[in-house]
Formats: structure tokens, sequence, C-alpha cells
């Protein structure tokens, strides 16, 4: 790509911009908020975090809001360096607005991903076991999951996790970050495990190809959301297409 035609081309360039830090900082003060408020028995992550559209904690905001919820300190911290990593120069090459709205772009479309995954999955769930564990789950699931309990049924814990539990984390705007730098920046290399080094380009493509994959094995013991990390990437891709057809990419 030839920056010398970026309509959004950098005025400096700067290790720490401006849109980056403050998400940094965000993120990283309701991680010590949320530790802190469950000393008084307030737990942010029910508020915040982003519930299936049928649980009774469901909310609007939390399609904002559950990208700056983490569930524990390696989370909180693999996300943020991601986003410093990647985000630092696509905010310099795009300029800090349009960065912004990448991320928030990406994020709220990643969540859209995974809950209409999980729509499927529980509708198909749902197919396979008796009305009357349904009816249960449906009704006493929360109060369940409140108590730090499931229920020993496989499929009504399935249902209920779906339905109640809260998805959090940044990892959807961070994928979409990914991708868009193994778009900008294809040939830049990237060093996994700090030794070996692979073209950004292949480093995208593969970890997408890993999120499918686990996403479609749908493990009972993985938590991961991993069709919100594609829906980040498959978000960032429409968009960073869209620009390119307008002519401000």
């Amino acid at each position: 790509m030839n920056y010398q035609h970026q309509q959004y081309s950098p005025q400096g360039f700067s290790f720490l911009p401006p849109v980056v830090k403050n998400l940094l900082i965000i993120n990283g003060l309701l991680f010590l908020a949320t530790l802190a408020m469950s000393t008084q028995g307030i737990d942010l992550v029910k508020l915040l975090g982003l519930h299936y559209f049928t649980s009774e904690r469901f909310q609007v905001y939390q399609f904002i809001t559950h990208m700056f919820m983490h569930g524990g300190f390696n989370h909180v911290l693999f996300n943020m360096f991601a986003l410093w990593m990647f985000g630092y120069m696509l905010e310099n090459v795009w300029g800090s607005k349009r960065f912004l709205q990448y991320y928030i772009y990406t994020g709220i479309g990643a969540a859209l991903i995974q809950l209409l995954v999980t729509y499927v999955r529980i509708s198909v769930l749902e197919s396979q076991m008796d009305p009357v564990q349904v009816a249960t789950v449906l009704r006493d699931g929360l109060g369940v999951l409140d108590k730090g309990l499931n229920y020993s049924n496989g499929q009504m814990a399935t249902l209920n996790a779906m339905i109640n539990a809260p998805m959090v984390g940044a990892s959807g705007a961070v994928f979409g970050i990914l991708l868009a730098f193994g778009m900008m920046f294809p040939e830049t290399k990237l060093y996994l495990y700090f030794l070996f080094p692979i073209k950004a380009k292949y480093f995208v493509i593969g970890y997408g190809l890993v999120e499918l994959i686990f996403g479609i094995a749908n493990r009972p013991d993985d938590n991961v959301a991993r069709f919100a990390h594609l829906g980040g990437m498959i978000f960032g891709f429409i968009l960073i297409k869209y620009w390119k057809r307008k002519g401000v990419y």
C-alpha cells in the first residue's frame, strides 16, 4: 500500500498515541475497580459484562461496557499488550478518531457474531432437551450461577452458561486490530514466542484459522468466545474494504 495517498496521514509518530493510551488506562482502572468492588459484594462483571439477550441481566449498554471488563489478570494483560503492540501503528496512520471508530465498531461486531452463534447453539440444544429442563433453566438458572454453582445435568449446565454467563473482554476489538495490522503491514515480521519470525499476513491467517477450528469444535471446557474473535476480524475486514472503496483507506 502506498501511504503517500493516505487521507489520514499521521502528523507525528508516537509509541503511545492518545486513544491507545486512554484505552489502556480505562481497562486497567476498571480491572482494579472490579477487584475492589468485589470486596464490597458488588460484581461489576454482572453489571457490565454482555449477557445473552434473553437473560434477565441483559442491557443494551453492555455491547460497549463488556469491552472494558476482563476475567482475570492474564486476560487483561494479554489484551492490553496486543492492543498496544498492534494498535499504536494503526492509530499513528489512521489518526485517533478513525482508530477509535474502528475499535468500537469491531468490538460491537464481535459481540453480535458471538450472540448469533449462541442463538443457533441454544436453539439446537433446546430442541434436544426435555421442555421441563429448559423451563427450569430459564426460571432458576440465574440464581444457580449466582451461588457459584451450575446444574449437574450437562445439557442444563451448558444452556444455563450460554444464557446467563456474561461475556467480557476487549478480545473482539483486539482481533479486529490484528486483522487491520495484517492488511496494512502484511510483510512486517512478528516473532512467535519472541523467537520464530513470521510475516504479519500469515500470522493473521493462521490465528484466524485456529480460532475457527476451536470455535467449531466447541469443547465443553473451552470458555473462550472464539466466534467473537472471528467476528472482530470479519467486521474489521468489512469496514476496511468500505473505507478503501470510499477512498479514505
